[in-house]
């Protein structure tokens, strides 16, 4: 398929609540445009994962800012998938646990730590050839973005999804805990006054309930390539 896509570097937004596939949908789209994936996400939960480690009083503005001031991330991409690099740190399997993903929302709420991640990813995106996945990208992050997708699923399958994927890494986990977390992360996401979880007006929504990853990734390739032959006719 990478044949077949135009040579417009875009910026690709990519938001929606937990578990509607935005970190697989992203990095499948970011290697077949072959382009760089940003897991805001992921940033946040690693950021989360240092606050832990830390204990780190999440009311102390001046340890958050002092945690942030050196803070690196980095995404690899390899045979396994992408692995998440904190302070040169690889947290991607601490990032996804049940405590952490709780931890998160609170970690994210902080002004200091939103501050410094947005012009963190905002530096890394800005020169376009990215797909940035998160919660507020299309409407805090990059407003200005080529393309903005916004994922939807229902509560139970989202939670079913977790469930299963937490599973396959051996955490014993319950399926009724799991989905009461993905709706009590809804309610924080969606709630929250700091940049909260919200659709875009000019988002193209795509509900991921039904539909396969293979067939979801489809249909942004299709809206991609649509953008880049649009851009590609006014720079003719």
């Amino acid at each position: 398929m990478k044949d077949e896509i135009l040579s417009k570097r875009l910026i690709i937004a990519i938001d929606g609540p937990s578990g509607v596939g935005k970190s697989t949908l992203s990095q499948r789209l970011a290697a077949e445009l072959d382009y760089l994936n940003i897991d805001t996400g992921a940033m946040y939960r690693s950021l989360a994962v240092l606050v832990k480690e830390q204990q780190i009083d999440l009311q102390n503005s001046d340890q958050l800012e002092e945690l942030c001031r050196d803070l690196t991330i980095h995404f690899v991409r390899g045979s396994d998938g992408e692995r998440v690099f904190v302070n040169n740190t690889d947290v991607t399997t601490a990032i996804r646990t049940p405590e952490i993903s709780q931890l998160t929302p609170q970690v994210a709420a902080q002004p200091v730590v939103r501050e410094a991640l947005v012009r963190i990813q905002r530096e890394m995106g800005q020169a376009g050839g990215v797909v940035l996945e998160g919660r507020d990208i299309g409407t805090v992050v990059f407003p200005y973005a080529d393309i903005k997708f916004f994922l939807v699923a229902s509560a139970e399958e989202r939670g079913k999804r977790r469930y299963e994927e937490l599973i396959q890494k051996g955490l014993e986990v319950d399926l009724e805990q799991t989905i009461a977390a993905i709706e009590a992360r809804d309610a924080a996401d969606t709630s929250r006054a700091l940049a909260p979880l919200k659709q875009a007006e000019d988002a193209v929504v795509i509900d991921t309930t039904h539909l396969s990853i293979d067939g979801v990734l489809e249909e942004m390739l299709r809206i991609v390539r649509n953008k880049q032959a649009e851009a590609s006719d006014k720079d003719e």
